[in-house]
């Protein structure tokens, strides 16, 4: 399971053997077994750096969207993207930062909100989210010219939505 949310929350994310291992507190035989599996079933790719085999989701398997969507259903990344879409205001885009970005779950879900949105809404349905997905929620908001301007998303991210076209 660890791997299915690592690979398939951002299919940009890759790793190795060692550092999932060590990530996920598992021995490398364990991992090294899951992520034969996961390759022989078309669901992960590898390439060698080095002397490293690294790992990454295959976007193109036919049942890849399906296996997204069900890691955003784990996370509530689905509820929170629909809650704020439905009532927020004019949002432009949404992005996951932080951590589940690139796979880790930590307990606390970033996102950046780009657009003109009601922030006092947002705060109560944080709060909302947060008790639904037992998960904390933080959220960094952008104005679409302070967007532009700015350069945040120098680090890894996901976009989750874009204008009118839902990817969740």
């Amino acid at each position: 399971m660890k791997i299915l949310l690592k690979f398939f929350l951002n299919p940009d994310c890759t790793s190795y053997l060692r550092g999932l291992a060590e990530e996920f507190g598992e021995s490398t035989n364990s991992v090294r077994l899951e992520l034969n599996r996961f390759e022989d079933a078309g669901m992960l790719m590898s390439e060698s750096a080095g002397n490293k085999k690294i790992y990454k989701a295959n976007s193109k398997h036919p049942f890849f969207q399906n296996i997204q969507s069900l890691v955003f259903k784990h996370y509530g990344i689905d509820k929170i993207v629909e809650s704020i879409i439905n009532k927020l205001g004019r949002v432009s885009k949404i992005y996951l930062t932080g951590d589940y970005a690139v796979g880790k779950d930590s307990g606390i879900l970033d996102f950046v909100i780009v657009g003109e949105i009601d922030k006092v809404y947002l705060i109560n349905i944080t709060t909302k989210a947060e008790k639904l997905i037992k998960r904390k929620v933080r959220f960094l908001i952008y104005n679409t010219g302070e967007w532009e301007e700015s350069k945040v998303l120098q680090s890894k991210h996901l976009l989750l939505w874009d204008n009118l076209d839902a990817i969740v």
